[in-house]
């Protein structure tokens, strides 16, 4: 991706991701109308975050990641939120932001967080990658900081990690980081004496690392792979629910104080 040399331009509003070159609108330099019907989904989300077209093997790994957060399911909070908007009454795409709203540091974010921490400990003057994913794991634990991307509420070994590990290997994007995500799962175990699987949003994040992606895009990949589940999942509440969803009475209690009087003002 081409740098913007300092003093270049004197605009406020600058971008070298898309505009008009000639009369014609490019995409990181490619003519739009050559990339349609040319370039897949997968390859122009690739090219508009990294500023190049990938191989065919960056073009399948992206697929991959971007299939494995397609959905899971109508529990997670931004189904909830999507679905509840819509059945208040407002439009898909209102219902569609509301479920990318709820995305945060405890659902979607992780890939973020996890790649950030990946990019910043593992330099190129570590060696012994293992060894060292024992001391980050042993100084995250001496600040009380939680360890982000690894743990599952329902996997003791997510498929959808193992999966993305396997293409990884496959298509060559085994390297440095992906030992070392699974270096820090090792370690975390070991430190807890329970399962702490490196989940789906940890593999991802190791993975984009080897592609040379900043951690700056993790959330973002995410929000792209999930906005389809959400999207079918506010239709389907549109066509199959009656509107105006509220909690079913029995799931809730109030449990504050009793009937009281409103003092009297002298």
């Amino acid at each position: 991706m081409s740098e913007r040399t300092e003093g270049s331009s004197t605009k406020n509003w600058r971008t070298s991701v898309a505009g008009q070159v000639d009369g014609k609108t490019v995409v990181r330099g490619y003519p739009l109308d050559d990339l349609i019907g040319n370039v897949s989904f997968a390859e122009g989300i690739y090219l508009v975050l990294k500023g190049e077209l990938p191989s065919e093997k960056e073009r399948k790994m992206m697929e991959a990641m971007l299939v494995a957060c397609i959905d899971h399911g109508i529990g997670p909070p931004s189904v909830v939120s999507a679905r509840t908007v819509y059945s208040g009454g407002n439009p898909l795409n209102a219902a569609v932001a509301a479920g990318v709203l709820t995305l945060g540091d405890h659902h979607g974010g992780a890939i973020e967080q996890c790649a950030k921490i990946y990019q910043e400990q593992l330099g190129a003057d570590v060696t012994d990658v293992t060894a060292h994913a024992r001391q980050v794991v042993e100084d995250f634990s001496k600040k009380k900081k939680r360890f982000p991307g690894y743990g599952h509420k329902l996997y003791k070994r997510d498929p959808r990690t193992l999966r993305i590990l396997d293409l990884a290997k496959e298509y060559g994007f085994s390297g440095r980081y992906v030992e070392f995500a699974v270096a820090i799962q090792d370690a975390l175990e070991a430190q807890s004496q329970k399962p702490l699987p490196l989940n789906v949003d940890g593999m991802i994040a190791a993975v984009i690392s080897e592609m040379g992606l900043s951690w700056k895009t993790g959330k973002g990949i995410f929000i792209i792979g999930r906005i389809p589940g959400l999207v079918a999942h506010i239709v389907e509440e549109w066509n199959r629910e009656k509107p105006f969803r509220r909690l079913e009475e029995g799931s809730y209690e109030y449990d504050g104080p009793g009937v009281r009087p409103v003092p009297k003002k002298s």
